[in-house]
């Protein structure tokens, strides 16, 4: 219960704080700001961050907290293949409607120039529990291609979120991340289908 508390009061401070930089930008926010609108203490944000700084390695938490809202609407009836289009469709919508593009390009750069740990290629993290779960179903019903391992299959699926992602930061945001994903993700993606769907 201790562990289930320690993660709701972490969340509580991460989700007002990227809420706040979206609202307001990250210059312009507070600490104070962000203890009040989490209701939490002084203490409790120190506890868990040593500043505001601390708190843009933290957008991986933010995108697992979707993940774990949307887990419930995984129905059975959709297939692998429509479960992970789903999931890149959600998340790439709250990206374009909560996270600001400054925030993301600020967080892709320190990822590649910290010497600390890469908390996107995290693979403990849900978004990785959640890709090799569906990835695994899918290849033991006939739906994904088994000619990959699954690790090999998430890697491909990370790397092309990424891709679509830096391109957007880089492009300035100047067309719909959701939108365009949603043209393009199926032809990365269609490498899973098994190879008698593909020459459909």
């Amino acid at each position: 219960m201790a562990r289930k508390n320690t993660r709701n009061t972490r969340g509580k401070i991460v989700s007002a704080a990227w809420r706040l930089f979206y609202e307001q930008g990250y210059e312009d926010t507070t600490v104070e700001e962000i203890i009040d609108l989490s209701g939490t203490s002084k203490g409790s944000f120190y506890h868990y961050f040593d500043g505001k700084d601390a708190l843009l390695s933290t957008l991986s938490s933010l995108f697992d907290e979707k993940y774990e809202e949307l887990m419930p609407r995984l129905t059975p009836d959709m297939t692998a293949m429509d479960q992970l289009l789903f999931l890149n469709s959600e998340l790439f919508g709250m990206i374009e409607n909560s996270i600001s593009l400054e925030l993301l390009t600020r967080l892709y750069s320190t990822q590649l120039t910290t010497s600390g740990p890469k908390h996107l290629l995290d693979h403990n993290r849900i978004y990785y529990r959640l890709l090799r779960s569906i990835i695994a179903r899918g290849q033991e019903a006939g739906e994904l291609s088994s000619a990959s391992s699954v690790n090999a299959m998430v890697k491909l699926y990370a790397l092309c979120e990424r891709a679509l992602l830096y391109d957007w930061c880089l492009c300035g945001g100047e067309y719909s991340l959701r939108q365009y994903s949603s043209q393009v993700m199926p032809g990365f993606l269609s490498s899973f289908l098994p190879s008698s769907v593909q020459k459909h």
